[in-house]
């Protein structure tokens, strides 16, 4: 059954499933405009998930073909993966910033095993063990018949989000803000129009994975190949936080979970979290650590062994990102001379 709630004042959210992952799905928010609805994120590339867009689309008096544009928050698939079809039916434009569109860009250009084989490279630096990395050697051995990425199908945005503007939405007030930290170019979108049901505040935010209620979102690293900058997602999205919680909205309607108020309150309860997983890590780099072994001594939702494969990647792309903010902070650094690169706290 189709799950659709009205928020009020013209926004309405649609429940679309990811298929095979714990959260379930991504809360596809439809705001009504003069000139037709805007999606903010589109939902994952698949069959279900497009008939349960479409389906909450007619139950808000909409078609697929009605929808004049798509904001997205950020380029993962379970945000940008049905943008493709929606342009399709509809002739929609795609609006990102242009930190993620270049992302969704290198993406579909890649020739295939490219990206498979910068992971095994990278993995080895960071010092994973051969049994995990010889089934990507494998992988990206086989020209041609590497596995397809998820958001290949992805439409490619023709519209940037300038951070600070008000969008071009006939009728409403929808202004960008840039949040980097769970992607290069996440952006948080304020609806700044008084709260239908007159919560205090300041309008109602677009979250996407900002700022969640009841889950801190991953922040890892930010990967491009042919880019050697050495960057601090973990800082990025702490001082987003931060700027996100100064914004004083009524109410918080995020791509997961559930629509909240009290929006400073939750970033002051990631911003501990986060200062308490850093104090954490320090007691674990009392001896020299890979990023690998660090991950796999910090605390997950279930144990290292029963974490799958490819959440291992992501995992260790965490644990790479708390190390960097240790490092800048200057209370970790590498162990000179070591190979795969060590890390001690300082």
């Amino acid at each position: 059954m189709t799950q659709v709630t009205d928020h009020g004042g013209g926004v309405h959210s649609i429940k679309v499933p990811i298929p095979d992952n714990p959260l379930g799905h991504t809360l596809v928010h439809v705001l009504d405009t003069d000139r037709g609805p805007v999606l903010i994120d589109t939902g994952w590339d698949d069959p279900e998930a497009w008939d349960t867009l479409t389906a909450g689309l007619a139950a808000v008096g909409a078609d697929a073909g009605d929808v004049h544009g798509v904001v997205v928050t950020h380029h993962h698939p379970d945000h940008h993966g049905l943008s493709g079809q929606v342009r399709e039916a509809s002739g929609a434009w795609i609006a990102m910033h242009a930190a993620d569109a270049a992302i969704v860009r290198r993406t579909r250009e890649s020739r295939p095993g490219t990206w498979l084989s910068y992971l095994a490279a990278k993995l080895t630096a960071v010092g994973a063990p051969e049994e995990h990395l010889a089934p990507l050697r494998a992988a990206a051995a086989e020209r041609g018949r590497a596995p397809t990425l998820p958001g290949q199908r992805a439409a490619l945005p023709d519209r940037e989000i300038v951070p600070g503007e008000l969008l071009d939405l006939a009728g409403r007030t929808l202004r960008a803000i840039w949040t980097p930290g769970h992607t290069p170019g996440h952006v948080c979108l304020h609806l700044e129009e008084r709260h239908p049901g007159n919560l205090p505040g300041r309008g109602r935010l677009f979250s996407g994975d900002h700022l969640l209620p009841g889950i801190s979102p991953h922040i890892g690293l930010y990967e491009d190949p042919d880019d050697a900058a050495v960057t601090d997602p973990l800082g990025d999205y702490l001082d987003s936080l931060e700027r996100i919680g100064r914004l004083g909205a009524a109410e918080v309607l995020p791509a997961h979970q559930y629509a909240f108020a009290d929006a400073a309150g939750r970033v002051r309860e990631l911003l501990a979290h986060h200062e308490e997983r850093l104090t954490g890590l320090l007691g674990l780099l009392a001896t020299a650590l890979t990023p690998w072994e660090l991950a796999e001594r910090m605390e997950w939702n279930r144990p290292w062994d029963r974490i799958p494969r490819g959440s291992r990647n992501i995992a260790v792309s965490e644990a790479e990102a708390h190390l960097r903010r240790l490092v800048k902070l200057g209370r970790a650094e590498a162990v000179a001379g070591s190979d795969p690169v060590t890390y001690i706290a300082v």
